[in-house]
């Protein structure tokens, strides 16, 4: 029983109206991002599973899947989380959320950052969770500076920008002075908020700088490569799938031959790859990753 001032995330649910989930899977977002970024996404993969379960399917899903979407701590309206700020600590506000919610969850899916919350998950959910969906997210601990992701760059300007900012274009300008692309900085836009007569970048960025610390730091290889607990009555078999961005730089060359190799021997596990897509799986090939998603539900 959880305390009644226990942290637990903020979440937004999404189902299809006309078919009532008979089980739910949590959607994580990654840094500096927020549920809603996976609003669109999700509502597709419901409305399939109200017309149709995996593609061919005759009708819809016997078991239809609802979505969770939830923002992380310290991301979107999951604010002032209490210490440590930690991979752990985030997974564990998982477990509240189920226990709060009183939903079935039987899934999660997780992108870069979200990806290893949900492998952190998934070692504290031995049993009772049938599908895992890690989206282009390297599971090793590396050094940031040779991760090939941006996020330690981000971080380093949402530092240095200057605040109140005048607008919400003054914002995006100075994100793209830097390097980063408009899309990075519309993306990062999402956190900027009006405040008095300017805005202001609505993120803790000592508690992010201490999430991505962890996040670099902690390899959670061993809970891809363990077998999963048998399944149980009324479960079934756990399957996870690894999808990654051909184009992506975010998992090394040395992760993906790893991954590969376990793919061929762990029947519990399955490589996808989006060839087309560089990191952002759900912007640069969304049909490629539904058709994954809905084909593996």
């Amino acid at each position: 029983m959880n305390a009644p001032d226990a942290f637990v995330p903020h979440h937004a649910l999404v189902s299809a109206p006309s078919a009532a989930p008979a089980r739910w899977m949590l959607v994580l977002h990654g840094i500096f991002g927020s549920g809603a970024n996976w609003r669109t996404f999700a509502r597709r993969l419901a409305e399939a599973q109200a017309t149709g379960g995996a593609p061919g399917a005759p009708g819809p899903a016997a078991r239809p899947w609802g979505f969770i979407l939830v923002d992380l701590r310290a991301h979107g309206l999951s604010q002032s989380p209490p210490a440590p700020h930690t991979i752990a600590a985030a997974a564990d506000d998982l477990l509240r959320l189920g226990d709060r919610l009183g939903l079935d969850v039987r899934g999660v899916m997780g992108h870069s950052f979200g990806g290893k919350v949900a492998l952190a998950y998934l070692e504290r959910r031995p049993a009772g969770i049938e599908r895992g969906f890690i989206l282009d997210v390297d599971p090793s601990a590396r050094p940031a500076g040779e991760s090939g992701s941006e996020s330690p760059g981000v971080l380093e300007l949402l530092r240095a920008i200057p605040q109140p900012i005048a607008s919400r274009e003054a914002f995006l300008e100075a994100v793209q002075a830097a390097g980063f692309s408009r899309g990075i900085g519309e993306w990062l836009a999402m956190n900027v908020r009006r405040e008095g007569d300017g805005f202001r970048i609505r993120l803790d960025l000592d508690v992010l700088n201490d999430l991505l610390t962890d996040y670099f730091a902690r390899d959670l290889w061993h809970v891809l490569e363990e077998p999963p607990a048998p399944a149980g009555a009324g479960v079934e078999a756990r399957r996870l799938h690894v999808v990654l961005g051909g184009r992506s730089a975010s998992v090394s060359p040395e992760s993906r031959a790893r991954f590969e190799a376990l793919a061929a021997r762990a029947p519990w596990l399955s490589v996808h790859v989006l060839p087309r897509a560089g990191h952002w799986l759900h912007v640069d090939d969304p049909d490629g990753l539904f058709d994954v998603i809905r084909a593996a539900l």
